[in-house]
């Protein structure tokens, strides 16, 4: 379908470019004021999104004695937190291939870990009684193209046989329960991923840090770190936080350690969200369990329900900005809400009545291995997690916990993890950085379109570790 024919664009005429997830929340909290003056603490966490807050809570659960601040350059939850598509993932590998093949000797252990986290954001929004429209719907991959199915069919013996309970489903299975005439079958996943409201679960994880003595500062951008004798400084444009410990949870933004920065480009992933369907607009499509879909192509679409019956799409554009720049400018992109609206008129044709009511979009923390990395600096009191590549809405829990073991000096099964003691490849410096990634884009749009065989280029970066998916 054409993206720029009239049929798809009228689509678009009233969609705003603003967070769904954000607009007119009767649940957002006050905003926090910036810190005025130097103060002191046990733990300084940078960022107050997921990993930041997550980090925050735990160390306070784990000794409630100590005085943790947060500090934060916009507000809670603005960058990656509050604008994803709301997929909360066992994975923490973003995905089982991507682990399996940089980890095949832990991938057991790494799954299993992935589920005990997830289990544990249920248990503490349980506990905190956060209202954030939790899900455990479960997800189905949808194969596009006989390829795909060929690939799902492996993952899931290879899943099935570590204890996995991954069902495939032929064509008219999966139809049945999502009825979208591009299906060929796919496979569920029925406990490994639940749906939440983003942003409320951000509030909900500020709320339970507040209730817990956590100190937060929003508007507050940190400048610089300081090396202080036994402890670290902070610095704010006005005022400061010396702690002996200092967490980075700075995601996408350039790291207060400027050596970690060549590991992580900032990609730019965009969503639509249609109107409230009717009960009749429903009736065409089925989706009657509500599970999160993706289909499994390497650029991909990603698209579930909403608690009011709206339909947020999102992915198959991964947009790199030269030298990795993140502007506020490129959270609207016209050309590629286009596209969206096209393909999910391809994927729902019944649905062609729908309009889209608002599009956004937000960087992606990417690095070269597609999953979380930790590291120390100055002497283990700083220490930071970085590279979640899209999925750390559950992966941030695990990463928190790991950073918190790290700087705590302790000796885990987290930090006995291959995945945690070893860094990804860099990236190499610009220009070069811009033209590699417009190479590999290039390649994998191609492996898409010939039954997903990866050409030369691809497979050396598979060989060096690298190995884009999307």
């Amino acid at each position: 379908m054409d993206r720029k024919s009239p049929s798809v664009l009228r689509h678009l005429a009233d969609v705003q470019p603003e967070l769904w997830w954000l607009d007119s929340d009767p649940l957002e909290p006050e905003s926090h004021s910036a810190l005025i003056g130097e103060v002191g603490a046990d733990l300084c966490v940078v960022g107050a999104g997921y990993t930041g807050l997550w980090t925050a809570l735990l160390a306070k659960e784990r000794d409630p004695s100590r005085h943790v601040v947060v500090i934060e350059q916009h507000e809670t939850g603005a960058g990656a937190s509050g604008r994803n598509g709301g997929f909360c993932s066992y994975s923490l590998t973003h995905g089982f291939n991507n682990g399996a093949r940089r980890f095949p000797d832990e991938i057991e252990q790494i799954e299993r870990l992935g589920r005990e986290n997830l289990n544990g954001i249920e248990d503490t929004i349980a506990r905190y009684g956060i209202a954030c429209d939790w899900e455990r719907t479960g997800e189905l991959r949808a194969a596009l193209a006989p390829w795909q199915m060929r690939e799902m069919e492996q993952e899931a013996a290879r899943r099935n046989a570590l204890g996995d309970h991954v069902e495939v489903l032929s064509a008219e299975e999966i139809r049945a329960r999502v009825n979208s005439p591009t299906y060929l079958g796919g496979i569920y996943d029925p406990d490994g991923t639940a749906l939440v409201d983003p942003a409320r679960l951000v509030w909900g994880l500020e709320r339970a840090c507040l209730d817990l003595g956590v100190e937060i500062h929003e508007n507050s951008r940190v400048e610089w770190i300081e090396d202080v004798d036994d402890a670290m400084r902070v610095h704010t444009p006005y005022g400061a936080v010396t702690a002996p410990r200092v967490a980075l949870a700075t995601n996408v933004f350039p790291s207060l350690v400027r050596s970690v920065r060549k590991y992580i480009v900032p990609v730019w992933d965009y969503q639509l969200v249609t109107e409230p369907l009717s009960a009749e607009q429903m009736a065409r499509i089925g989706w009657g369990g509500r599970e999160g879909v993706a289909d499994a192509g390497n650029r991909f679409h990603y698209y579930r329900l909403t608690s009011d019956g709206s339909i947020v799409f999102g992915g198959w554009d991964a947009i790199y900005n030269f030298r990795g720049r993140v502007r506020r400018e490129y959270e609207f992109n016209a050309e590629t809400y286009a596209t969206l609206a096209s393909h999910f008129l391809t994927t729902f044709p019944q649905l062609s009545d729908v309009r889209f009511t608002h599009a956004w979009g937000g960087a992606i923390d990417t690095c070269t291995r597609f999953s979380p990395f930790w590291g120390t600096a100055h002497g283990g009191k700083v220490a930071y997690v970085l590279g979640y590549t899209g999925l750390g809405v559950g992966a941030t829990r695990f990463g928190a916990a790991t950073l918190l073991d790290l700087l705590d000096g302790l000796d885990t099964e987290r930090t006995r993890l291959a995945m945690v003691r070893r860094r990804p490849l860099p990236f190499p410096p610009e220009p070069l950085r811009w033209l590699l990634i417009r190479i590999t884009q290039a390649a994998i749009r191609r492996a898409d379109e010939h039954e997903g065989r990866r050409n030369a280029w691809l497979r050396l970066l598979d060989l060096l570790g690298v190995g884009f998916d999307s």
